[in-house]
């Protein structure tokens, strides 16, 4: 029988996702986090994780697969067992995504299927066949942008995906609230990580103009937001369900 509630972040080897593992083990869940191609990254995540005193593994995990999602869960069932020791796990962080930043005129097909994939397809399908391992009482995290609230040039496929996650929210949390387990989504503002190629973090002409157009007077780090998502899956945010969360520190208001 497992010890303490089980997360399952994917993306989780950096960034925003390094952010979230981090923050929900500081809250003393054990983690299991996916990665795309940087097996070294998130094995260094996972010894930090195990330095808190939790338990933790990795995952290969290519979210815009979706015909992958039937042998990743099967993988996750064996990794419950042979790690954990449990059956089942609490709580999905649906984080995993890239960036597109590309004119409506100019944007192609094949790179919209990608953000329908990467996005909105993997959000759909990764949580259809995770409620099926979860605990009653659990808790989904999906993962939005301060983009579905407000509109910049360029990223207009993009923030249409977040936009179709953040109605799907509402959906699932009325579906599987019957089992207790509520659903909701974050919305990250400009954070400084190497998503979308590191421009706010490294090009310092953006970062003013995001620090600028934000009320507290700086552009987001990464640790501004795993602490949300912890939160969301703790006992203190039990009542929290089917809500929008923008943690963007008050940016274009």
């Amino acid at each position: 029988m497992a010890l303490h509630k089980i997360a399952l972040v994917t993306g989780g080897s950096r960034g925003l996702g390094k952010s979230m593992a981090l923050a929900l083990a500081k809250k003393g869940n054990d983690i299991i986090l996916t990665y795309l191609t940087k097996e070294a990254e998130a094995l260094d995540t996972v010894k930090e994780i195990e330095l808190l005193g939790q338990r933790a593994a990795a995952l290969p995990l290519n979210v815009a697969d979706s015909k992958s999602f039937t042998s990743f869960f099967n993988s996750v069932s064996k990794l419950l067992q042979d790690h954990f020791g449990a059956q089942t796990f609490d709580f999905l962080i649906n984080n995993a995504g890239i960036g597109l930043h590309t004119p409506f005129a100019e944007t192609t097909e094949e790179q919209f299927d990608t953000m329908v994939n990467v996005h909105l397809k993997a959000t759909f399908f990764m949580t259809q066949h995770a409620f099926r391992l979860m605990n009653d009482g659990g808790g989904i995290v999906n993962v939005s942008t301060g983009l579905a609230r407000f509109t910049l040039p360029g990223y207009a496929a993009y923030a249409t995906m977040k936009g179709g996650i953040e109605t799907l929210t509402k959906y699932l949390a009325k579906e599987l609230g019957t089992r207790q387990i509520r659903v909701n989504v974050i919305a990250p503002g400009a954070i400084e990580t190497d998503f979308g190629g590191g421009q706010v973090r490294d090009n310092a002409e953006l970062n003013a103009f995001v620090a600028a157009q934000t009320a507290l007077g700086r552009v987001g780090l990464p640790e501004d937001i795993g602490g949300v998502v912890a939160f969301l899956c703790s006992e203190e945010g039990r009542w929290v369900n089917a809500q929008r969360i923008e943690a963007s520190g008050g940016f274009s208001l």
